[in-house]
């Protein structure tokens, strides 16, 4: 295993539904992943990585791009 995929980092997620709760919009993610995806309310939120928090220099930021059904 590469030892960057083994590290994480802090990811912020910005934007996406209103009700989405404030913990899911913090989390640990691989150093190197572009996209993220949460599951919420029977599908999925997909955020892409936008770069550096300006106010947290060890976050990354994630926005809110689309958002897909899960497959039935």
């Amino acid at each position: 295993m590469d030892h960057t995929a083994r590290q994480a980092i802090e990811a912020i997620l910005e934007g996406g539904p209103q009700d989405l709760p404030q913990e899911q919009r913090r989390r640990r993610t691989p150093l190197g992943a572009d996209k993220i995806k949460v599951l919420h309310c029977g599908g999925y939120e997909h955020y892409e990585r936008v770069g550096p928090s300006a106010t947290e220099p060890a976050a990354v930021v994630y926005r809110w791009t689309t958002r897909t059904r899960v497959a039935e």
